[in-house]
C-alpha cells in the first residue's frame, strides 16, 4: 500500500476515500466528512489501513460467486451478549475500500460486482438475476418496458412504500391489467402463484390484484405455502432447509391443489410461526390439538410463499406463474426503512449479517430457478415485464398491452 496512506495519515486515506465512493454510492454525498468518518470508525482496521492485504479481482469475483462464502457468515454470533458484525464481510468491505484508494481497483469494477449500502456501511455482492438462461427463456427480449424511476433512490438511504410505489405505478398497472385479461382468457378456477425475494413488494402487489379481481367479479382467496411446513425439530434434526420437498407437507399440498382446483373445498395443515410447529404430524396426519385450515373454493387462488413453483410434480397444476421481482439494492434501502425505522424488527448486525448471507443464497436456490420456469417476470427496477412467447402472444392478442 501506498506509504502517503499509513495508519498516521488515516484523515489523507479517509478523505480519498469518501472521493471514491461518492462515484460508486451517490446517497453518500449527503453526508459532511466528518460523518462519512464516523461511518468509517466502525470498519477501521486497529493495525490501521496499511495492514489490510488485497486479494486480485480475479480471487474476489471467485469468492463472491461461492455459495461456500456465504454459508460460512455467521448471522448471530455474539461477543459478551452483543451480535457482532461477520469478520469476513467486515473484511471484503476493508479490502475495497483499500483497493480504491490506492487504486487497485477500480470503481467501474467495484460497482460492476458491488453495490454499498449507506446505512449498513458495507458492500454487498451485486446478484444477477437475469442469468443467460433466463433471458433465453423469454426470447432475450422484454414484452413491454417502461422509464426507469427507481433509479432516483440511488440517492437515498432508504425507501418508503410511498416512495416505491409511486416509481412502479406504470410498470404495476401494466401487471395488473395483464393479469386481468390473462384471467379473462383462461378458464377459472385459476391458480396463481407469485415469488418474490423479501422488500420486493410482493404482498403489497397480491393485495392490488386481489381488489382489482374482486371489482371485476371474482372470488379470491390464497392459501399459504408455509402452512404446509413440518415441524421445525424435525426439519433441523434431520438437515432439511425449508426450500425442499422434504420440508413439506407435499402429499397434501399437491392433493390441496388439484382439489381446489376442481372446486371442491379444501382442509390444509395449520404451521404456527411462533411454536414452529404444524397442526400434522410427519407422516400427514391431524395431531390431537391441531386444528386445520379450511379454505373453500373461489375464481382465484393465489399461493404464497417464497418457492412455490420449485416442486417439478406441482408446477403443471399451478396455471399462471410470476416472480414480482426488485433489484437487492432497493430492497435493502426498503428494508432498513420497513424492518429498522418502523418495525424496530432486528439487531442491525444481525439485519446486516442476514441480508448479506441469504441474498446470494435465495438468488441461486429459489429465485433465479423460478425466473428460469415462470411465466412473466415483474421487474420493478428494470421497469420491464418479461413474458414467455405463449403469454405474450396471448396479452397481445387480448390488446391488453
Amino acid at each position: 500500500m501506498d506509504s502517503s496512506f499509513s495508519i498516521s495519515e488515516s484523515t489523507a486515506f479517509s478523505a480519498a476515500l469518501f472521493e471514491k465512493m461518492k462515484l460508486i454510492s451517490p446517497a453518500l454525498s449527503s453526508l459532511e466528512f466528518y460523518e462519512f468518518q464516523y461511518c468509517l470508525e466502525n470498519l477501521t482496521p486497529k493495525e490501521g489501513w496499511d495492514s489490510i492485504f488485497i486479494l486480485s479481482k480475479e480471487k474476489i469475483e471467485e469468492q463472491i460467486s461461492n455459495i461456500e462464502f456465504y454459508k460460512q457468515i455467521q448471522i448471530n454470533q455474539k461477543v459478551n451478549g452483543q451480535v457482532v458484525f461477520d469478520a469476513q464481510i467486515i473484511h471484503l468491505s476493508q479490502m475495497l475500500f483499500t483497493g480504491l484508494v490506492t487504486g487497485k481497483y477500480d470503481p467501474a469494477w467495484v460497482k460492476m460486482h458491488f453495490y454499498f449500502d449507506p446505512r449498513g456501511f458495507y458492500f454487498l455482492h451485486k446478484t444477477t438475476y437475469f442469468t443467460t438462461r433466463v433471458l433465453e427463456h423469454f426470447q432475450n427480449r422484454p414484452h413491454e418496458s417502461f422509464a426507469q424511476k427507481q433509479i432516483s433512490f440511488e440517492k437515498c438511504q432508504g425507501v418508503g412504500y410511498k416512495q416505491f410505489k409511486e416509481a412502479n405505478s406504470e410498470v404495476d398497472e401494466c401487471f395488473i391489467q395483464s393479469m386481468l385479461a390473462l384471467i379473462s382468457i383462461k378458464k377459472v378456477p385459476v391458480l396463481l402463484a407469485i415469488a418474490g425475494p423479501t422488500a420486493a413488494g410482493k404482498t403489497e402487489i397480491v393485495e392490488r390484484l386481489s381488489k382489482a379481481f374482486e371489482e371485476a367479479g371474482l372470488h379470491v382467496t390464497s392459501i399459504e405455502l408455509d402452512n404446509f411446513l413440518t415441524d421445525r425439530d424435525y426439519r433441523e434434526a434431520n438437515g432439511i432447509h425449508t426450500e425442499g420437498m422434504r420440508a413439506l407437507h407435499y402429499e397434501r399440498f399437491k392433493h390441496a391443489l388439484e382439489d381446489i382446483k376442481q372446486g371442491k373445498k379444501i382442509s390444509i395443515p395449520r404451521y404456527d410461526t411462533l411454536s414452529a410447529t404444524s397442526s400434522h404430524d410427519i407422516w400427514g396426519n391431524i395431531k390431537p390439538d391441531g386444528i386445520p385450515i379450511e379454505i373453500e373454493p373461489a375464481d382465484i387462488i393465489f399461493i404464497e410463499g417464497n418457492f412455490p413453483f420449485l416442486l417439478e410434480e406441482v408446477v403443471h397444476l399451478i396455471d399462471i406463474k410470476v416472480v414480482y421481482l426488485t433489484d437487492d439494492a432497493v430492497r435493502m434501502k426498503r428494508k432498513w426503512k420497513r424492518d429498522i425505522d418502523y418495525r424496530k424488527k432486528y439487531d442491525v448486525n444481525y439485519f446486516r449479517n442476514r441480508f448479506f448471507k441469504e441474498q446470494f443464497i435465495m438468488a441461486q436456490i429459489a429465485y433465479i430457478p423460478q425466473m428460469e420456469v415462470c411465466d412473466l417476470v415483474v421487474d420493478t427496477t428494470g421497469a420491464a415485464i418479461w413474458a414467455t412467447p405463449e403469454f405474450s402472444k396471448w396479452l397481445k392478442n387480448d390488446g391488453a398491452i
